[in-house]
């Protein structure tokens, strides 16, 4: 195996069982991102927001079950209520210690039924993204006041991750690298091999080192197969000179981190260090471009343009990055048909790609938090390329 480096920090050889630090957060989180959302609520005009998101009313309460609902009023948390169903009273006793709590299996509805009774929520919003049609005509008739579409005030806030949320993010890219490092230094990269086998074994080791779960299916893409950047993994026998691309992510207290790396089996062609190198270039410029003001197509902008110039934008058909924290795909997207600025605080990922079919490709990815001055990389593996 092979190491090069340019001077970034690196995750090499590291190996054992990680034990995670749990991320405490503490109910007056949860009551500030509350405050912040009754501020978003009395700006739209409203006099309270109906929760129904699952991913929504754990960033607003901490709650992890799977059935909720949550009526948030603006004017603060002595008239906001909780409603979930009988099999998480104990669990929503321990996470939700500090709204009134409601009992009822059909939470959404038992809230606008609330709502309808006691008439202190006038004009409310709903999160139209989330519910059906069907769904609005039953909880608009129970409600009684004016029940108004209100999409995207959660997501708003979720744009830009508080530090509690980072060092879940943190923890999951950590469990990640070093799940690549025990692979790669146990020998679990060699001709002979499956791409479902290696899937596997890496996805195990993320949990060995703390992860919950995947954050999404890995995709381990050896040889041609490297050049789809969305392959998903087969019997495929990983053989000498293949590309193997790996994408891969882990999740921690529900914040999930994404991370592609590469390795050649063997000595690598001209050709691979060729598109390698040109990639790795465009993921630098990709990384020095996200700074709180940027715009987002910009940042896109200025790691495509590295990949054009060298005649591969044909070569580089998706956007630059994505969003992440609750969700693996979230907003902000750095793309050329995104829209909108950089915030410090801000979680996203740079992974630019070249994928030439029939022969392979490539994509290095990282996750990293803008900050002012210089992103914070959150995940450490090389970016070099892994010869084994």
């Amino acid at each position: 195996m092979a190491w090069r480096s340019h001077g970034d920090r690196q995750v090499d050889g590291l190996s054992g069982t990680t034990r995670r630090t749990k991320v405490e957060v503490v109910p007056e989180t949860h009551a500030h991102r509350r405050a912040a959302l009754g501020v978003l609520i009395r700006e739209a005009g409203l006099d309270a927001l109906l929760v129904t998101d699952l991913l929504n009313i754990r960033y607003l309460t901490g709650f992890t079950g799977s059935n909720a609902a949550l009526l948030v009023h603006g004017a603060g948390d002595e008239h906001t209520v909780f409603c979930t169903d009988g099999r998480y009273a104990t669990q929503s006793a321990v996470q939700v210690p500090d709204l009134e709590r409601v009992l009822e299996r059909a939470s959404a509805l038992a809230l606008a039924a609330r709502a309808g009774e006691q008439g202190q929520y006038g004009r409310s919003g709903f999160e139209s993204q989330h519910v059906s049609v069907e769904m609005y005509d039953t909880l608009n008739a129970k409600f009684g006041g004016e029940l108004t579409r209100t999409p995207g005030l959660v997501e708003q806030l979720r744009l830009v991750k508080d530090e509690q949320e980072i060092d879940a993010l943190r923890q999951a890219c950590s469990a990640a690298d070093r799940a690549l490092s025990d692979l790669i230094m146990h020998g679990g990269l060699h001709p002979g091999r499956t791409e479902q086998e290696v899937a596997r074994d890496l996805e195990n080791r993320m949990l060995d080192h703390g992860s919950e779960i995947r954050s999404f299916e890995s995709i381990v893409a050896a040889g041609a197969n490297s050049a789809i950047p969305h392959h998903r993994p087969t019997g495929a026998v990983l053989a000498k000179g293949d590309f193997v691309k790996l994408d891969f992510g882990a999740t921690v207290d529900g914040y999930h981190s994404d991370m592609t790396r590469m390795v050649v089996l063997g000595e690598p062609a001209d050709w691979q260090r060729e598109i390698y190198d040109l990639v790795f270039r465009s993921q630098a410029a990709g990384v020095d471009a996200v700074l709180p003001g940027a715009d987002v197509a910009a940042v896109d902008k200025a790691s495509r343009d590295v990949i054009a110039d060298a005649g591969h934008a044909e070569h580089f058909a998706h956007g630059l990055g994505h969003g992440v924290g609750l969700e693996v795909h979230e907003a902000p997207s750095l793309a050329t048909t995104g829209v909108g600025t950089l915030s410090a605080g801000m979680a996203v990922t740079v992974e630019p790609g070249v994928y030439l079919a029939g022969r392979g490709g490539v994509r290095i990815e990282d996750t990293l938090v803008v900050r002012d001055g210089r992103p914070e990389l959150l995940t450490l593996s090389t970016k070099e390329l892994v010869v084994v």
